[in-house]
């Protein structure tokens, strides 16, 4: 039979898990035991809210420059995953960036709860806060398991991967019990198990018109449609977390280089197994011309499949890509 559970408060989107199970009790042990898995990794990569007994990204942005501060198993992982990804991803992408994205962070609150006095973040102040965004300034002791920041103004954001790793894990835990075959969808972040079991050899995933309305459940809201199972699908796109001013949009992904947001394309979506990489990927290819994009994924030699959505509305797709594409003759 097929189930499904929806939850909010993660990750501040809503998570969808649809399964096949062999009854009610077997699924909400699965989804439960998801559903938990997600509230754990969202309080340990949370840089705006203490927890009470959790050394978090909040903890480490404001302790962790006075002395080392020890932190769990998984949130090691992550900062150590990260340090080790950075050299691969051409500057792009940069969780010591968090002073530089603070700022952005603020000017988008503004703009959501007082658009009259929206302005864009200043150009000295981030360039001062880019000045401390050097990752060798994030010292990972795995001795002790401890975090020391050598630079007293540099702080985290990990919104770059949190999403897409916390989705992994939930997968792995799925895969790992009676309910394996599944799709989770975390607000874009879609990891698929197994098959469904209805007699399709893969999930379907859409891929959203960045032109559609967000909350629509028109069909014209998908541009593309991607067959897939066992993998994950990760979008980064300019409409998603984003203010408009004098009527240029300002989105979330903000360049390294620049400081400021890139406007390459629409939204690129990457196609690989592990949901943590595949976020990474995305901003990473969100921040680079197409044409870079491309040699990018060729140089890195990854099993990783791209799709692009250009600013003129035109795609483009890796040969990968295209096997798993329903306009390319893809189907179930």
């Amino acid at each position: 039979m097929r189930y499904s559970h929806v939850f909010f408060g993660t990750f501040d989107t809503v998570i969808t898990i649809l399964a096949y199970a062999r009854d009610q009790a077997e699924f909400d042990v699965s989804a439960a035991a998801a559903e938990a898995a997600f509230q754990h990794y969202h309080r340990l990569f949370d840089q705006y809210h203490p927890y009470e007994g959790v050394n978090n990204v909040f903890t480490l942005n404001r302790q962790a420059a006075l002395a080392p501060v020890v932190v769990s198993e998984e949130l090691f992982s992550l900062l150590t995953y990260c340090k080790e990804m950075q050299p691969r991803l051409h500057g792009k992408v940069n969780i010591a960036m968090g002073a530089v994205l603070r700022l952005w962070h603020d000017a988008r609150e503004v703009a959501e709860t007082a658009p009259e006095d929206t302005v864009l973040p200043d150009m000295a102040a981030l360039r001062e806060a880019a000045a401390h965004t050097n990752m060798d300034d994030v010292i990972l002791d795995a001795a002790n398991r401890s975090v020391f920041f050598a630079d007293p103004d540099l702080k985290l954001d990990v919104g770059a991967v949190a999403k897409g790793y916390a989705t992994e894990q939930a997968a792995q835990e799925m895969l790992k019990s009676p309910v394996s075959h599944f799709i989770i969808n975390a607000g874009g972040n879609v990891r698929t198990g197994n098959p469904p079991l209805d007699g399709r050899n893969n999930w379907g995933v859409g891929i959203q018109d960045p032109n559609a309305a967000i909350l629509s459940a028109s069909d014209t809201d998908v541009i593309e449609l991607i067959f897939m199972h066992n993998m994950s699908s990760v979008t980064s796109g300019d409409y998603q977390r984003y203010f408009v001013l004098d009527d240029v949009v300002y989105h979330h992904l903000i360049s390294p280089e620049t400081l400021f947001p890139t406007h390459f394309m629409r939204s690129v979506t990457v196609i690989t197994e592990d949901s943590g990489l595949a976020d990474l990927l995305s901003t990473a290819l969100f921040l680079m011309p197409y044409e870079e994009g491309a040699a990018f994924l060729d140089e890195l030699a990854l099993p990783v499949e791209a799709v692009w959505v250009l600013n003129d509305g035109s795609m483009e797709m890796t040969d990968g890509a295209k096997k798993m594409a329903y306009s390319h003759g893809a189907a179930n």
